[in-house]
């Protein structure tokens, strides 16, 4: 299939694509890098008026470190945050999920914005981005707002973004400052696809910060592919901090998933199957971020 006809703009500046936005209504849609959003034109489960282009803005192309966080502009490609030295360092995370995002050729066009405003909820970057509490900072033309990871997504592909808002950047936390002991922080994410470089079945994303004794002293623990949304596991880190994550202790985590996801029968899996591997699947984050943790140099 073909797209349904539409009017194209490429914005040279932020303010232009504000006022398209603001122009358009809900008759716009953005595109950055197209990786999800050219497919659904063509299947034609997308249909914009008004195709506004933000590609080209180079100053929402960013990483920085800003100290106790990470900012990533909306238009930077998520290969680009592969390469980067300060992401493998501040939001290590992010770094070890982003090589199973489709292939080479996906990750040099997509960026991490689209994938974050997309909300798929099988996508690896916005499991991550609900796992650490990141802020979604969205602009429109009269004004700025920041959102919570956690209150952003309302549904499958849906979230509170208005039609006239451009998500600007994501602010990722880090919980390590540079330079600094008092604790080791550790991080795992594991996926199960159909093949490499398809959607995840099931994601599962931990980070977790030992004390000096060796006790779990903070812990994120998310799944993905598993609800409408990606969903964060508080349950399960209620179970691990304060502990020793022993091999008791992680069981009974991964046991509390159940009650966190709400999985769907569909023709890549079972609800069942979908169940049994996030618990398997956050079992062995949390194992894999433990063991990552204790080797680190407090």
């Amino acid at each position: 299939m073909k797209a349904a006809p539409f009017e194209y703009q490429r914005a040279a500046t932020l303010p232009q694509a504000l006022a398209a936005l603001a122009n358009a209504g809900e008759e716009a849609m953005i595109i950055a890098g197209g990786q999800t959003l050219v497919p659904m034109m063509a299947m034609r489960f997308a249909r914009p008026a008004l195709l506004v282009d933000i590609h080209g803005l180079t100053d929402l192309q960013v990483i920085e470190d800003i100290g106790d966080m990470v900012r990533i502009g909306g238009t930077t490609r998520q290969a680009d945050c592969l390469a980067s030295p300060i992401i493998a360092e501040r939001v290590p995370l992010l770094a070890k999920a982003l090589p199973l995002i489709g292939h080479q050729q996906t990750r040099n066009r997509g960026t991490v914005g689209g994938s974050v405003a997309h909300g798929d909820p099988a996508a690896e970057i916005p499991l991550i981005a609900v796992a650490l509490d990141a802020e979604i900072v969205l602009r429109k033309q009269s004004g700025e707002r920041s959102v919570a990871s956690g209150r952003f997504y309302d549904g499958p592909m849906s979230s509170i973004r208005e039609p006239d808002e451009c998500l600007t950047e994501i602010r990722f936390p880090v919980w390590t400052k540079q330079g600094s002991g008092g604790g080791r922080v550790g991080c795992d994410f594991e996926e199960v696809s159909e093949r490499r470089g398809d959607f995840a079945v099931v994601a599962a994303a931990v980070q977790l910060k030992l004390d000096q004794g060796g006790a779990c002293e903070r812990a994120a623990v998310a799944v993905g592919g598993a609800a409408g949304t990606p969903v964060r596991a508080s349950a399960a880190e209620t179970v691990l901090i304060g502990q020793r994550l022993d091999d008791q202790t992680i069981a009974a985590a991964a046991a509390t998933i159940d009650d966190a996801i709400d999985p769907a029968d569909d023709s890549h899996a079972s609800a069942g199957y979908r169940r049994r591997v996030a618990r398997k699947l956050v079992a062995r984050t949390i194992a894999g971020a433990a063991a990552e943790a204790f080797r680190a140099t407090p």
